[in-house]
């Protein structure tokens, strides 16, 4: 579908062996989802501490144009930035290093002009990708 985000059906790290792609590549290819036993760990303990959230609908959807040329990983990062979460715990949530989280937050900062954090959460509020906490 035109518009639309493609979703991975395969994801190995990036220390991953020359047999580990291969096996992904032909799992992958014949239908079936492949994932890094290493990534396999990440998301069971994220589900079992509840820690799991859905990314941003307007990532997942492809519904709406991201602004600034921002993917859609950090239009994620983005979001859990204007969730209040540190790079550590982005990291977490996204089963990402906390180097690979600290490269999205300079990209971010470089496509939309921003120079930290209290701004980057300040645009993510105009442009719809987080939503401010409500106040009881």
């Amino acid at each position: 579908m035109p518009g639309c985000i493609p979703l991975a059906s395969g994801y190995l790290t990036k220390d991953a062996s020359a047999e580990q792609i291969d096996a992904a590549i032909r799992a992958v290819h014949a239908g079936q989802t492949w994932l890094d036993p290493v990534v396999q760990e990440r998301l069971a303990a994220s589900v079992a501490s509840g820690n799991l959230r859905d990314p941003p609908a307007s990532t997942v959807t492809g519904n709406l144009a991201l602004p600034d040329g921002l993917t859609a990983r950090e239009a994620q990062v983005l979001a859990l930035i204007g969730e209040g979460l540190s790079n550590q715990e982005i990291g977490d949530q996204l089963v990402l290093s906390q180097a690979t989280v600290k490269t999205h937050v300079n990209r971010i900062f470089a496509k939309t002009g921003v120079a930290d954090r209290a701004n980057a959460v300040r645009y993510a509020y105009q442009f719809g990708l987080a939503r401010p906490p409500r106040e009881n």
